[in-house]
């Protein structure tokens, strides 16, 4: 899941706890996307369980090739315990 710390009804660190909260979401990946480089913001984030935190670029060429490189080390790089990998299956 990518996620971000400023949205605009709910802040990305109270979706991020209430995540990382629920027994039953808490494995889902969560990577924190964000134009923050604030310390006290990637401190925060890491204390509730984000799994990475990715700095967006500003021009948006760059943001869409970030987006993807996040993309590819999730599928395809990470990986995951055979519990999860068969939970994710279970609905195909």
């Amino acid at each position: 899941m990518l996620l971000d710390l400023k949205l605009p009804k709910v802040d990305g660190l109270e979706v991020l706890r209430q995540i990382k909260g629920d027994s039953a979401l808490k494995m889902i990946p969560v990577v924190m996307m964000t134009s923050s480089r604030q310390e006290q913001d990637l401190l925060a984030s890491y204390q509730l369980g984000v799994n990475a935190y990715v700095v967006k670029p500003l021009k948006f060429q760059d943001f869409v090739e970030a987006v993807k490189q996040v993309g590819v080390f999730w599928a395809v790089v990470n990986e995951v315990p055979g519990s999860v990998r068969d939970s994710e299956h279970a609905g195909s």
